[in-house]
C-alpha cells in the first residue's frame, strides 16, 4: 500500500508518522511518501520519520520528494495538509481583520475565507494531477477550511473525503471522563467543519444509551473550561459545542482578547523553529513532547481510521467526516458539505441519519452554508465582488462597512496568491 502525504514537510508530519508506525496493523503502509516544495523542511521531517519507522519497526519505506507527479504516481492514497503562503500568511489572516474590529482567525471569518481564496486553486491542481495518475486513489482533505476544499474536490469529481480532529478530540475526551474505550463512545456530532455541536454521547454505537447529561452533570466545568465558555451557556443549551463556536458566541469578547496578546501564529512560528531545530538532532527517533500543543491532536489516528476504511481494510465502521449532505439535513442543499457521523468503507462515506436539528443551530447552520457557497466561488472565479458578498454572508462580518474594508484589505495582504488580483 502506497499512501503520499502532500505538505510532507509540516511539524505536524510526525504525530502522522508516529500513528501510522503504531496502527500499522490497521493501516499496513508498504511506501509512504512526503512531498513539498520546502527541501530544507522536507530533509529535517524525513530523517525523523524514518527514525520513527526505524524505533517502531515499521518495515515501509519512506520517500522525500519535492516533485509532486512523482509523489503521487500509484499512491493508493493521498493526504492533503498543505498551507499556502506559510505561517506568515497565517499571521496576516489573525490580524488584520482585527482592523476592521472582527474576529481574526485562520479558518473561519475574513481570515478563513482568505486562505479559502488561496487554498481552492492550489488543491484543485493537486488533486488534477493525482487523476492524470492514478483516478482510483482517495484524496482525503485535512487542509483548511476544510469544508470548503472538500467541496471543491467533490463537485470538480475527486474521490475525496474530508477530515476534521474535533470529533476525535470529543471523543477521546469524553472516553477518558467515562473510563471508557474510545471505540464505545459514538457522537451524535451535527453541523459543518469548525461549526458542530455534540447533541447525544451514545455508549456502544448510534442506539446506545446517551450519557450528555450525565457528562454534562459531572463534568460541565471541565468541559466549559476546555471550550473557553462558561458553564451555565453549556446548560442552558444542553449540548456541546465545538470550541470554534466561541468566534460566534462570545465574538466581541473574542476580540478584545485577540488585540492584547501575540498572535496563534506568532505562538506557532516561534514552536514550529524549535520543532524543526529538534527534527535535526539525528538522536531523535519518536515525536517530542512540544508537538502536542502544536495542535492537530488524535490526528493521525484519525487519519489512520478513515485510510483504513477508504481502502478496504480494518478501519471503525462509522466516523466523523466532511462529506455531500445528500438530504441528511433538510435544510440545506445536497451539494452542501456536512460535518457528521457516516458508515465509511471502499466506496466512500454516507451520513448516518441525523434528528431534526433545532432551528438554534439550523439557523447558524444555514447562514454559514450560504457564506460557504459564495467562498467557493469566489475561490473558483476571484473577483473583488464576490469576495464581497461572501463577507457580507458571514455572521461574524455581516455589514457593508466591514465587508467592504476587509475586501479590500484582504485582496491587498493576499495579492501574490490571487491569480485574478
Amino acid at each position: 500500500m502506497k499512501l503520499t502525504v502532500v505538505g510532507g514537510g509540516s511539524t505536524y508530519t510526525p504525530e502522522l508518522i508516529d500513528g501510522f508506525a503504531r496502527l500499522r496493523d490497521t493501516l499496513p503502509i508498504t511506501e509512504l511518501v512526503l512531498v513539498d516544495p520546502a527541501a530544507e523542511r522536507l530533509d529535517l521531517v524525513g530523517g525523523l520519520a524514518r527514525r520513527i519507522f526505524a524505533k517502531q519497526d515499521h518495515a515501509g519505506k519512506i520517500v522525500t520528494t519535492t516533485d509532486l507527479d512523482a509523489g503521487v504516481e500509484g499512491a493508493d492514497a493521498v493526504l492533503l495538509q498543505l498551507r499556502v503562503g506559510g505561517q506568515a500568511a497565517r499571521q496576516q489572516d489573525e490580524t488584520w481583520p482585527l482592523e476592521c474590529g472582527c474576529v481574526g482567525q485562520e479558518t473561519t471569518g475574513a481570515g478563513g475565507l482568505a486562505k479559502a481564496l488561496r487554498t481552492v486553486p492550489v488543491v484543485l491542481d493537486i488533486a488534477e494531477r493525482v487523476r492524470r495518475t492514478n483516478p482510483d486513489a482517495w484524496i482525503i482533505d485535512f487542509t483548511n477550511p476544510v469544508g470548503i476544499v472538500t467541496r471543491a474536490l467533490l463537485q470538480a469529481g475527486h474521490k475525496a473525503v474530508g477530515l476534521c480532529n474535533v470529533a476525535i478530540g470529543f471523543q477521546r475526551k469524553f472516553a477518558g471522563l467515562l473510563g471508557v474505550t474510545p471505540s464505545e463512545v459514538h457522537l451524535d456530532h451535527v453541523g459543518l467543519n469548525h461549526l458542530t455541536w455534540e447533541r447525544a454521547v451514545r455508549l456502544g454505537g448510534p442506539e446506545g444509551e446517551n450519557v450528555l447529561p450525565r457528562l454534562l452533570a459531572e463534568h460541565g466545568d471541565s468541559i466549559a473550561d476546555d471550550l473557553r465558555l462558561p458553564r451555565p451557556v453549556l446548560d442552558r443549551l444542553g449540548v456541546v459545542p465545538s470550541y470554534y463556536l466561541r468566534y460566534f458566541y462570545a465574538h466581541d469578547e473574542v476580540v478584545r482578547e485577540l488585540g492584547t496578546k501575540p498572535s496563534r501564529a506568532a505562538e506557532v512560528a516561534a514552536m514550529e523553529k524549535e520543532l524543526l531545530d529538534m527534527y535535526g538532532d539525528p538522536a531523535l527517533d519518536e515525536k517530542p513532547a512540544l508537538l502536542a500543543k502544536r495542535g492537530g491532536a488524535f490526528y493521525s489516528e484519525a487519519a489512520v481510521d478513515l485510510a483504513a476504511s477508504l481502502l478496504g481494510g480494518g478501519g471503525s465502521p462509522y466516523q466523523v467526516v466532511n462529506t455531500y449532505n445528500n438530504g441528511t439535513l433538510p435544510f440545506l442543499p445536497d451539494d452542501a458539505v456536512i460535518e457528521t457521523q457516516a458508515a465509511v468503507g471502499a466506496r466512500g462515506a454516507t451520513p448516518l441519519p441525523v434528528a431534526p436539528v433545532d432551528p438554534l443551530y439550523a439557523g447558524l447552520i444555514a447562514n454559514v452554508t450560504a457564506y460557504e457557497d459564495l467562498a467557493l466561488e469566489a475561490a473558483l472565479r476571484g473577483g473583488r465582488d464576490r469576495v464581497f458578498k461572501a463577507l457580507l454572508a458571514h455572521p461574524l462580518v455581516g455589514q457593508y462597512a466591514y465587508a467592504d474594508g476587509l475586501t479590500d484589505r484582504l485582496i491587498a495582504h493576499n495579492r501574490e496568491h490571487l491569480a485574478w488580483a
